[in-house]
């Protein structure tokens, strides 16, 4: 979504250690428990003992299939494309869910689609014949995206104003959608139909199949003008899906696309009660939502557990619906719907991201991080690198430490051991390696926009491994996200954080932000002791026997 958000003002988880253990510290070379600094007797560890051969439990990436992006016009941007081949390098990435492919900067229709419109105003069943589309930036769109090797999520809007009940009834954005109902849903069903053969006649029916197709964005807040909004959105819903298996019943169409996990079983008693077809449920939710717009309670719920706790909400209400079997997509979520710099151009990201996805395992089957690029104009042209913006990317193909976060955790394996551990996901590759992903979870630091780390080191969180059924002098690589190894921010912060960065500069930038060189570690008498600094992700791979 956005910096829209609430009411849309605004703006903008033991064993005995044999004698050698070896202690990965920050000094980035092993060492001797003994000689690791601040491993005392106060200090707690966590013991993380894994069998190897467990048999676990299926682990899908559904974290890193999908991920949102600016308004669909800026696809066609060399820079957003730069950072599409970023992602594509470094995660698991399949989908990209972008708003306004209906927009006025799409160009699919014009005053020519307008004017035949008025031409036929009077015919109550709609056009006489297909109005005029202009599809030449609609495939250009789809075409870029493809050639990535990533498929479009289609979303559905929003309303050209050629369309439009009222063309002056805008949201905020500074692209100023159109957010009215359509004059004629005759004329809406004409669009969209219209669409949907045009995209299987360009890629084939196979291929578009592959696609999803949501109805809209977040239809309980500014992005919709239809009185009332839930009627009316089920309006529109209604005839969008049937719009589009009219064209082809192999064509994947859900929604609501609420904000706040909204709707969900209203939606879903409404598409039984209509007989709408309906093939997966979307929402959103962001870290800093509140409990009273998420669960209609007073309650204080921390940013680190909104996210899924909202997961399973919906999750269980999909469950206790007509359809209990319809997958949930997630298709928006971040750690905060606003431009906190604290938050998401920091390390703070990586624990966040990590607990995250442990939470949700088992509960969702796609999750959209918003967004994948900060190549995003919802507020305007961005005026300066590090704003708090939503994008994993910052603007000039710079990384953040949540890229990184992505990066590492996309290395992860395919079978999930050890489900209830707190502060860590162990995982095993096909080949018999395991990897681990350890965090050190705590709230953001909350030091405004001009973000420096403390200047003292915060407490760490120590973890002692043992792993059964594996060699005991198993090499392995152990990399870092934390606020000295792949945080651009220190750079930047360096460099006097200039508004505007030089061409140098940008490259000095580019180069801090890539992530850190993974360090060789090695088990001594199968076990290891990591420890990860506050806000710390680390990722701790221990070759298979098959190598890896």
């Amino acid at each position: 979504m956005s910096s829209m958000r609430r009411q849309c003002t605004t703006f903008y988880g033991v064993f005995g250690l044999v004698s050698s253990l070896l202690v990965v510290s920050i000094c980035q070379r092993p060492v001797h428990a003994a000689a690791a600094a601040g491993l005392g007797s106060a200090v707690p560890v966590e013991r993380l003992v894994i069998d190897a051969r467990a048999a676990g439990r299926p682990f899908p990436h559904f974290w890193d299939h999908m991920f949102g992006s600016g308004r669909a016009v800026l696809v066609l941007r060399a820079n957003y494309q730069h950072d599409l081949t970023m992602m594509k390098a470094s995660t698991g990435i399949r989908f990209v869910r972008f708003h306004g492919l209906l927009d006025r900067g799409v160009g699919l229709t014009g005053r020519h689609t307008a004017a035949f419109y008025n031409r036929y105003a009077a015919d109550s069943h709609g056009a006489r014949a297909r109005a005029p589309y202009n599809f030449s930036y609609v495939d250009q769109i789809m075409d870029a995206l493809l050639a990535h090797g990533v498929r479009p999520y289609v979303e559905l809007d929003f309303m050209p104003p050629a369309l439009a009940r009222n063309p002056k009834l805008v949201q905020s954005f500074w692209y100023h959608p159109v957010v009215s109902p359509p004059r004629s849903y005759a004329q809406w069903d004409d669009m969209i139909k219209a669409l949907a053969r045009n995209f299987i006649a360009q890629y084939g029916i196979n291929e578009v199949a592959k696609w999803y197709f949501e109805v809209w964005n977040e239809p309980n807040l500014s992005f919709w003008g239809g009185v009332p909004k839930q009627r009316s959105y089920f309006t529109l819903y209604d005839h969008t899906a049937r719009a589009l298996k009219s064209v082809s019943k192999r064509l994947r169409v859900g929604g609501p696309a609420t904000a706040q996990a909204a709707w969900v079983s209203a939606f879903l008693r409404h598409a039984a009660r209509a007989h709408v077809p309906v093939d997966f449920v979307s929402t959103h939710v962001y870290g800093n939502d509140t409990a009273e717009n998420v669960f209609g309670k007073h309650e204080k719920i921390s940013r680190r557990t909104m996210v899924c706790r909202a997961v399973r909400k919906v999750h269980d209400e999909i469950a206790r619906s007509p359809f209990p079997h319809l997958p949930l997509i997630l298709s928006e979520f971040n750690a905060s719907y606003s431009n906190e710099p604290d938050v998401t151009d920091t390390p703070y990201m990586g624990p966040w991201i990590a607990s995250t996805i442990r939470q949700c395992d088992g509960l969702v089957q796609m999750m959209s991080y918003w967004a994948f690029s900060d190549v995003f104009e919802e507020q305007g042209v961005i005026r300066k690198p590090f704003y708090g913006g939503f994008g994993l990317i910052a603007e000039d193909n710079i990384p953040k430490p949540a890229f990184n976060a992505f990066a590492l955790l996309h290395r992860l394996g395919h079978v999930r051991l050890m489900p209830n551990v707190r502060s860590a996901l162990v995982t095993r590759r096909r080949d018999g390696s395991i990897v681990i992903a350890l965090w050190n979870y705590s709230p953001p630091d909350g030091s405004g926009p001009k973000y420096t780390p403390p200047p003292v080191r915060r407490s760490s969180r120590v973890f002692r491994i043992s792993v059964h059924a594996f060699p005991a002098r198993a090499r392995g690589f152990l990399w870092r996200v934390d606020d000295r190894h792949s945080d651009v921010l220190q750079a930047f912060n360096a460099m006097g954080r200039p508004r505007w960065p030089t061409r140098q500069q940008i490259a000095v930038l580019q180069a801090a932000g890539r992530l850190a060189p993974a360090e060789p570690v090695r088990l001594t008498g199968g076990q290891i002791t990591v420890r990860v600094p506050q806000h710390g992700l680390f990722l701790l791979l221990l070759d298979g026997p098959q190598g890896g």
